[in-house]
């Protein structure tokens, strides 16, 4: 700083000293010359403005740097001004190093959140209080089943009310959505203020799975307690039975006088003795639903899976006169999973679907392989028969629950349980109106 005063003081004396000059020459010597003097004049008092501006045009430049987020400006150290201003040309530099490692991190940071939030499987939205999106992640568009959304009121078509309820959704609270494809989604709600803007922010999530094994847990054990207490009644009573039908044959029949009477106590203990083993058989039967073995992950062929099941009924379709049609349009052809138990399941919905089409004109199976996204399979069983009304498909994968003459009502939980092992998800659909059939799709994520 010192060398600066100095310049500028050398500057103003040379200034004065020249105006000086110029007005002796002007009344005492020469008017001539004084005039010579004026352009003299002019370019020190522009020398001593450059010199002074200098610092201002640094502090200007360094100021709108910061101002525009332009952090590429480098000062060079001016060695004429002296060694203060090549410390604050190096102070300058320093700022604004500062400031660009603060940008680099923030934009890090901002990558790495926005990164995580398009890889995570919750789905995340935020909007404005008018509705219009500011950020969707592809989960969101995936629970959502759509491709593109700028504002909420985009929703009214596909998921009539969810965009009033996310709009009216209380900050911190919680809410269930169905949509049309039977998920139940749980949304959270979080409200922020960013710039003096109110932005809501909403947490997505498929909780369908969840509640469909709760569901199969509360089936299962209601099961076992059933089937606990049934067993604990019965058995004694088998017993008992075949004592009472020894005494009978040993001690009472051969010296009673009434053969009649006799026969037909007989007849009635056979009888209550068949029914209670029967109830026995029937109990046991369910024994799979609560023990099922844990799935045994090998990689399967999608392809070869599905072939092996429709060659196996090929002799059976045939003679029922039922027409089987295999379409598979898959990519990635394979799965983990559990070979014995997928197959167990494709079985059991195509015989189901046999079953359906007992009484139907022009039968027609079809079983559809494809992938309607990426990361999932699905594997579609569709009859034409008279289809599922709305009553009984609310319960078709209650344990138990059958709308068959001979069946047992546990196939279809059997293979839900099975479905959800394999983290995937088992579903039926059937057309309001009658006689469109109905379809069973097994979800897999791949």
């Amino acid at each position: 700083m010192n060398r600066f005063s100095t310049n500028l003081c050398i500057r103003v004396v040379l200034l004065a000293v020249t105006i000086t000059a110029g007005a002796w020459l002007f009344f005492d010597f020469s008017r001539v010359l004084a005039y010579l003097c004026i352009p003299l004049v002019l370019g020190q008092m522009y020398g001593i403005y450059h010199y002074l501006n200098r610092i201002n045009r640094k502090l200007t430049l360094f100021l709108e740097s910061i101002r525009y987020q332009d952090f590429s400006i480098r000062f060079s150290s001016d060695n004429k001004l002296g060694k203060s201003f090549q410390q604050l040309n190096q102070q300058f530099n320093e700022v604004l190093e500062a400031f660009r490692q603060t940008r680099a991190e923030k934009e890090a940071n901002l990558k790495y959140i926005d990164t995580i939030i398009q890889h995570i499987s919750i789905g995340v939205i935020s909007f404005d209080a008018a509705g219009k999106i500011e950020l969707i992640n592809p989960a969101a568009f995936r629970l959502l089943n759509i491709y593109r959304l700028r504002n909420l009121s985009e929703l009214k078509a596909s998921h009539p009310g969810l965009d009033e309820l996310l709009l009216q959704l209380p900050s911190g609270n919680k809410s269930l959505y169905a949509t049309k494809q039977q998920q139940q989604l749980s949304i959270h709600a979080t409200a922020l203020r960013l710039q003096g803007r109110l932005i809501k922010l909403i947490s997505i999530q498929n909780i369908h799975a969840e509640l469909q094994k709760k569901e199969l847990d509360a089936w299962q054990n209601l099961t076992k307690i059933l089937r606990h207490e049934i067993m604990n009644s019965v058995t004694p009573i088998v017993s008992l039975i075949g004592t009472m039908q020894e005494i009978v044959a040993l001690d009472i029949a051969p010296g009673a006088s009434n053969a009649e009477g006799i026969a037909d106590l007989q007849e009635a203990l056979d009888t209550v003795e068949s029914r209670s083993k029967g109830i026995m058989n029937f109990v046991n039967a369910y024994r799979d639903y609560t023990a099922l073995p844990e799935p045994q992950f090998t990689v399967v062929n999608t392809r070869s899976l599905v072939t092996a099941v429709a060659n196996l009924f090929q002799a059976d379709l045939k003679q029922a006169g039922i027409q089987f049609s295999l379409e598979i349009n898959i990519q990635q052809t394979e799965i983990h999973a559990d070979i014995s138990q997928m197959q167990m399941v494709l079985i059991n919905l195509v015989k189901n679907a046999m079953d359906a089409l007992e009484h139907t004109t022009d039968p027609l199976i079809t079983m559809h392989v494809y992938q309607p996204g990426t990361g999932l399979l699905h594997i579609e069983v569709t009859d034409n028969g008279p289809g599922i009304d709305e009553a009984a498909m609310e319960k078709i994968f209650i344990p138990f629950f059958t709308t068959k003459k001979k069946g047992s009502g546990i196939g279809l939980s059997l293979s839900q349980q099975i479905i959800q092992l394999h983290g995937g998800q088992l579903r039926a659909s059937s057309p309001a109106t009658s006689g469109h059939g109905s379809t069973f799709s097994i979800i897999l994520n791949i």
